[in-house]
Order: C-alpha cells, then sequence, then structure tokens
C-alpha cells in the first residue's frame, strides 16, 4: 500500500443512473499532467480492489474528481456507485496515459473526441490554462446515447465560461460540441458519421479536418476508438506516444468494460 494514498471523499453526485461524478481530497504529494489517469478503488474484503480512471480535475485544484459509468455486476463500480461523502478511496500515486499535450505535435486546433464517461481526461485539458496557450480552438466533442448524459459535461463546460478569471478564455477557444444517437438534439449521430461527413468541423465554422493543423486526442468506447483511429489514418494522421510525437493520441485504458 505504499504506492497508494488514502483520500476522503467529499462529494457525490449521479447524473443518472448509469452515470455519476465524485470528488476527494488531494494529498499534497500526488503530481499528474492533465489527461493521464491513475488507478483508484476501495478496500474489499481487507484488499485493495483497484481501476483506471482518468483525473477530471485540473493539476492546479486541491482536490480530485472522477467520472463513472455503473457496472451492475461490476467488480469495483458496484460497490464505487455507492459511495457518500466521508468515505475513505484509495489512489494509486503513479498517473500515467498518453493524452498529453507532450505526445503531440504543435497545432492550431485540438480536437478531444470522447464518448460516455471518456469524456473525462479531456474536462483535465479543458480546464487547464496552458492548453489555450497552445491553441487557437478547443474542440471538446461528447457523444452519448440520451441528453441527459450529457449533463456532467455541459456543466464542466458552463463553469467554465462562467468563471471569473477562466471565462473569457474559454469562451474566445472552447468550442463544446454534444451529440445524441437516440433522442432528437441540436447535434445527432455518431462522431465518427459526422466527421466522415464534414459535419462537426462545419456545424463549429472550422475548416475540414487537416494533419498539418489539427491535433486530435480519442477516449470511448472500443468500437468508437477503432473507427476514428482508421479514419485519421486514411488522412494521414500518424499516432503519438512517449517516444514519438503525432497528430493524434488515443488512450487504451479503460475503466471496466
Amino acid at each position: 500500500m505504499a504506492t497508494m494514498y488514502t483520500e476522503t471523499v467529499t462529494t457525490v453526485r449521479h447524473w443518472t443512473d448509469r452515470l455519476f461524478s465524485f470528488t476527494a481530497t488531494r494529498n499534497p504529494g500526488f503530481r499528474f499532467i492533465s489527461g493521464q489517469f491513475t488507478m483508484i478503488g476501495l478496500p474489499i474484503n481487507g484488499r485493495p480492489l483497484l481501476r483506471a480512471y482518468s483525473v477530471c480535475s485540473a493539476h492546479h485544484e486541491d482536490h480530485l474528481e472522477f467520472f463513472s459509468i455503473k457496472v451492475p455486476n461490476g467488480p469495483l463500480t458496484q460497490h464505487l456507485q455507492k459511495i457518500q461523502v466521508g468515505d475513505e478511496l484509495l489512489v494509486g500515486a503513479k498517473p500515467t496515459g498518453t493524452l498529453i499535450q507532450q505526445n503531440l505535435k504543435p497545432g492550431k486546433t485540438l480536437y478531444l473526441l470522447s464518448t460516455g464517461t471518456g469524456l473525462a481526461p479531456f474536462v483535465s485539458i479543458a480546464k487547464d490554462p496552458e492548453t489555450y496557450d497552445l491553441y487557437d480552438h478547443i474542440v471538446l466533442a461528447h457523444g452519448c446515447r440520451e441528453i441527459a448524459e450529457l449533463g456532467y459535461g455541459e456543466e464542466v463546460v458552463n463553469t467554465l465560461y462562467n468563471d471569473e478569471f477562466f471565462g473569457e478564455l474559454a469562451r474566445e477557444k472552447l468550442l463544446y460540441y454534444p451529440t445524441v444517437t437516440r433522442e432528437p438534439f441540436r447535434h445527432n449521430g455518431r462522431l465518427t458519421a459526422l466527421f466522415e461527413a464534414g459535419r462537426l468541423e462545419a456545424d463549429l465554422g472550422l475548416p475540414a479536418l487537416n494533419k498539418e493543423t489539427d491535433r486530435v486526442m480519442l477516449c470511448g468506447s472500443p468500437a468508437m476508438l477503432s473507427d476514428l483511429q482508421t479514419m485519421l489514418e486514411a488522412r494521414g494522421f500518424t499516432e503519438g506516444s512517449h517516444h514519438e510525437r503525432g497528430e493524434y493520441v488515443i488512450e487504451k485504458a479503460f475503466v471496466e468494460k
């Protein structure tokens, strides 16, 4: 347990019967880069039960925030979805992950493409002032099945737009694009289909996706990741890593599939 911090849950909010978010205290020794994930969990039957979760909070905030799906029989989430304020939370001391700026070549527009709880790492990135220094536009695209599942992301964006210190910059550069597949909404369709048709860029008043100027981060369902990765590579985008920068990066670590 030497590589774990024991934190205290400070807030819990259930957005739908499938989604919830929560915050916890943050040990001053816990350092991470916006977009990284770490192992978190609970002591179950005297042993730590852990899964990988992206950190939603900004690296400069004094608390930790996470966004989770509820899996009825999931080894961890069947317990985690019942947490309450004051409960203990185990947090791994060694965050990691590929969704970091250091893995991308410089560019003008950053596309953060997510489905479901894949939004989580991009919340941290959207809260990071450095992101706005690096790009002219940051597109936060979030695909869900139903409108209610967009609630967490909508609140995050509204909070950023109305922030006393950060709001003006966010309103100028952060472009939020929510889309759903099962209900009528201002944006409908899967992110892959919207990109293939050029609709996402057109709806935002941006030029067509271009590997010379655009950088892409992907996090979401396996099908979404596979489809968008195929599409990007067909357009000449190369995948970035800790060893070599590229035009896009993808996160392959998942919370309970």
